[in-house]
Formats: structure tokens, sequence, C-alpha cells
């Protein structure tokens, strides 16, 4: 498949690894095109076949786009790309409130549920958000494959967002329409809250096992 990652952080280089190592072609996002260079040239030394190209923010989107920005600049994506019509959107954020350390929508909302809100013209797809950025460069967790669990209205959306991460060797568990990302975001934010209790140094995993 071809995808485009919008953004050259942490969750764009996981994420990045995981679909360069599945076959993947792809385009990097980057409002710094240093930074995208740099990310672009290490998933490149990953891969033999699937060449990855940096483009500047708002360029010309493949049908896949994975939103790897923090929540807070969604409402940006959404100006930058007129929308993303007719594209297929994975909204990977956690819409936490990071002062109080709480979701920042309503009882009831998701953030995945505003994003699409912003892009009525897209097929939004909740997915990666309860998968850190270090599991994903490794590709597992203690041996064990990493699950990533997806919400979304659109069957059609949601299946290919599976085959791109079940291709990319990843677990795909589909747990229903895009109403429930706010559970999954409830999963990320206490994914995060833990962390130093843990002290996996952020190289946990949430997955079903049995």
């Amino acid at each position: 498949m071809n995808i485009t990652i919008i953004g050259n952080g942490n969750m764009a280089r996981g994420i990045g690894t995981r679909l360069v190592e599945g076959g993947h072609t792809v385009a990097i996002h980057a409002k710094d095109v240093t930074k995208g260079n740099e990310l672009a040239a290490h998933l490149n030394t990953l891969t033999k076949t699937a060449g990855v190209t940096v483009a500047p923010i708002g360029s010309e989107t493949d049908d896949i786009v994975i939103v790897a920005t923090p929540y807070t600049e969604i409402e940006n994506v959404a100006k930058e790309y007129d929308g993303l019509a007719g594209k297929i959107v994975v909204d990977i954020t956690n819409p936490v409130d990071f002062n109080t350390f709480q979701l920042i929508p309503e009882p009831g909302q998701s953030g995945a549920q505003h994003v699409a809100e912003l892009l009525p013209e897209a097929a939004v797809v909740k997915a990666f958000n309860t998968t850190l950025a270090g599991p994903l460069a490794a590709g597992n967790v203690e041996g064990k494959e990493l699950d990533v669990f997806i919400a979304g209205d659109d069957g059609d959306a949601k299946m290919k967002v599976s085959e791109m991460v079940k291709s990319s060797g990843m677990r795909p568990v589909d747990v229903g329409p895009l109403a429930n990302a706010r559970h999954l975001e409830g999963f990320g934010l206490i994914q995060m809250a833990v962390q130093d209790q843990l002290g996996t140094q952020w190289m946990s995993a949430l997955k079903f096992l049995g």
C-alpha cells in the first residue's frame, strides 16, 4: 500500500518502521523538512524495496493518511489538507489535557469523533493510540506481537486499515464503531499514567492474551 504519514515524531518513526518492514511505500509529510529527511533516511535503511519520501505539510496525500501529530494540531491538519475528502484518515491521537491528565472531550464523546466532524468527507478510523512508539519500533514486546485496536464506522476503511496492520506484522483487533474510540482513548490515558510505576521505559503494550 501507499501510505502518507503526517508528522515526523516518535510515533511517525514507530509506525513508519512497521510499515516499511511490511513492504509498504511511505511518504512523510513534515513541517520541519530537515527532520523529515532524517526520519526518511532512517526508515530507508530498514528496507530494500519500499522507498520513503518526504514532502511539506499540505502536499498531495495517498489514499490512507496516518495523522501522527498531537491532538491539538488536528484542526490545523484539517485546514492544511482541505478536509482530506475521500481519504481514509487514521487518527492515532490521545486527547489528553496534560495539566490535569484527563481526557479533553466531554463524557460520552471522543477525540476521534471530533476528528470525524472536522473531516466529514473522510473515513476516519481510530488506531495505534494504545501502541507506544518504542514497541512499534521494536515490533514486539517480550516476543509477543503487538495488538492494534481499531474503531470506525466505515467497514471498508476499517478492513483496509486492518490489512495494513496485519501485513506490517501486528494483529488488528476491531473494537466496533468510532464511538468506542472514547474507551480506547481512556486506555491510552491510563497506559501513559502508569509508565513510571511500571518502570518499563515506555516499552509496555496492551494486548489480549488467550
